[in-house]
């Protein structure tokens, strides 16, 4: 599971690179990053969710990934200098702070452990990429959608009586965005979890009731 970046930095690291940014607010469904454009800051995710998407030549989304509080974004634009690869907007109220790419550069010079951080969060994000990518060809709707739910239930699930509750405002359309399927695959995908007792879904948020059957359903090992 990935460890979001700034909880990976030490405390003077961290004090130091916070020091470095100004704070902004967004409201839900506001653009933070828009693919194709310049510009040189770098977020890092103080409060809420956001999601990574880009938009298809007929105007499709499709989601690449979802980033919580401690998350980096916009590194690759202000190491490279190139356009923005994808766009980032709020799916609840966040904070973020905006660091400048020439601060976050200074302070990647001041603190060159964090250099190797830093990959290692690429990285990770890359195999991350590349094992999405082989679920696109090797998985059907029902098991791309029990994979995103395992990945939304470990990484930002609230542990109830009842089960794992993921209150993230995920749509139908987004997760249907995510997986890379229509959206009335996700609601006959979520309708079979529902049979096999895996989920419980409600309005804008959905309850995972056996998270081991869903990640055997999802094809997951080791659990």
């Amino acid at each position: 599971m990935e460890t979001e970046f700034l909880a990976t930095l030490g405390d003077d690291e961290r004090a130091a690179l916070l020091a470095r940014g100004r704070r902004r607010s967004l409201t839900r469904g506001a653009l933070l990053i828009t693919e194709g454009t310049l510009s040189g800051d770098v977020f890092i995710v103080l409060a809420g969710h956001l999601k990574v998407f880009s938009t298809t030549d007929r105007g499709g989304e499709v989601v690449l990934a979802v980033r919580g509080p401690g998350a980096l974004l916009g590194e690759l634009a202000a190491i490279d200098d190139q356009p923005r690869a994808a766009s980032v907007s709020a799916i609840e109220p966040v904070e973020v702070l905006a660091v400048p790419a020439a601060g976050f550069a200074n302070f990647l010079r001041d603190n060159p452990s964090v250099m190797l951080t830093l990959m290692r969060t690429l990285t990770g994000r890359l195999r991350d990429a590349d094992r999405k990518r082989v679920e696109f060809g090797a998985y059907d709707a029902v098991s791309r959608v029990a994979l995103r739910l395992v990945e939304l239930a470990e990484r930002f699930g609230e542990p109830t009586t009842d089960g794992i509750l993921i209150t993230l405002p995920f749509t139908q359309d987004e997760l249907a965005g995510w997986v890379g399927a229509s959206r009335e695959a996700v609601v006959k995908a979520l309708r079979a979890l529902r049979r096999t007792g895996c989920v419980r879904t409600q309005r804008r948020s959905v309850v995972v009731s056996d998270l081991p059957a869903l990640r055997r359903r999802a094809g997951l090992t080791g659990y």
